[in-house]
């Protein structure tokens, strides 16, 4: 039977949330919705049979205990006699040699993008520079028309077997061999494209789609778009970390996009309308209502930014700053006294103390 711990790829001591990592990356290249083969499928069942054990505290712990056979007076038994030669000499346990096939690594790369970008959404080619499969040896880190060839010190076997004299009189320990690392094999004749390693930096497009509604921190995930293995090993992962860039016209609140409008004292007074072009690709019409007050905000409904992962769009939110005028000719003066005069205007009074339009603006935005 397959040692649960050894079909993980994790150590006895592993904790559980290594335990976990290791089964989800086994089991997204071993699902058969991804990996059809017969063999995966079989490996599949014995990684989640293992996972099973190891992940419930206590079958994990009947497990360790093993059959109890013999060794009462070593207070709970052990499972064969490896675990005791590894207890006491630093011995090592193996059911075979390593395969030299290693998972690839996973990258994480910064995406800058801009605010228009993430309105509908939109999609990129990016170059990475990372590991692919060595097209000389297709992975197999040979020379073509060469295999590796069975280590002559281990046989084979990956580990090599050694007398030590102890206690209990002379007990066989396990160490990996030194001449094949384990590996049970050795490449007599390595590729020279890849140095042996089945793997080689190159070059290549990646292309990932942006959806509507990320903001900066947001992470995209492509699964088997990382480097590629060694050996011919499994691709890791690659993430994209998005950075957005800061707009000259528009700010963000979350699906919203916020701006402000300078409008003239006259224009407050009487009213107007104007455009502006919008992160859409379409025009905004701003309607400034006649009375209009610094810090009212105008709001568009719906032509902000396409909600993340739903329907439907934030708004875009207008806050009003009606400028005064500092400068004034004469005549522009004899009308304004004009228009004062004509008016019952109430007398100044004391309000509570507010920093500025844009403090006002603020709460009203937020």
């Amino acid at each position: 039977m397959a040692d649960h711990y050894e079909v993980l790829g994790v150590s006895r001591e592993a904790t559980a949330d290594e335990i976990k990592k290791s089964y989800r990356r086994l089991a997204r290249d071993l699902h058969p919705d991804v990996n059809p083969s017969p063999e995966a499928e079989e490996q599949f069942k014995l990684v989640t049979h293992a996972y099973e054990v190891l992940s419930d505290p206590v079958k994990r712990q009947q497990y360790d205990l093993g059959p109890q056979q013999g060794f009462d007076g070593f207070g709970g038994g052990f499972g064969d006699f490896s675990d005791i030669f590894s207890t006491f000499f630093g011995g090592h346990s193996s059911s075979g040699p390593r395969s030299r096939r290693e998972r690839g690594q996973d990258a994480l790369l910064l995406l800058d993008v801009e605010l228009a970008d993430v309105v509908f959404g939109t999609s990129r080619e990016i170059e990475i520079d990372t590991a692919v499969l060595c097209e000389t040896c297709a992975g197999s880190c040979c020379q073509p028309g060469t295999s590796p060839e069975t280590c002559s010190i281990c046989g084979g076997a990956g580990v090599i077997t050694r007398a030590v004299r102890s206690l209990l009189g002379n007990v066989m320990t396990q160490a990996p061999c030194g001449s094949c690392q384990g590996y049970g094999t050795v490449i007599a004749h390595p590729c020279t494209s890849c140095a042996g390693r089945g793997r080689v930096r190159a070059r290549r497009t990646v292309a990932i789609d942006v959806p509507s509604g990320v903001d900066s921190g947001t992470r995209l995930h492509l699964p088997g778009s990382g480097e590629a293995g060694q050996a011919g090993g499994a691709n890791g992962d690659l993430y994209f970390e998005v950075r957005v860039a800061q707009h000259d016209l528009f700010a963000r609140s979350q699906d919203d996009l916020l701006c402000t409008v300078d409008v003239s004292m006259t224009d407050a007074i009487l009213g107007t309308e104007f455009s502006i072009d919008g992160l859409d690709g379409e025009s905004l019409t701003i309607e400034i209502k006649p009375g209009v007050q610094s810090a009212d905000v105008i709001t568009i409904k719906d032509r902000g930014i396409t909600h993340l992962r739903g329907r439907g769009r934030g708004d875009v939110k207008v806050g009003v700053h009606v400028i005064t005028p500092t400068k004034l000719s004469g005549k522009e003066k004899e009308l304004i006294k004009s228009f004062a005069e004509g008016r019952k205007t109430e007398q100044p009074k004391i309000a509570p103390y507010q920093q500025g339009i844009f403090s006002k603006l603020k709460g009203r935005f937020f």
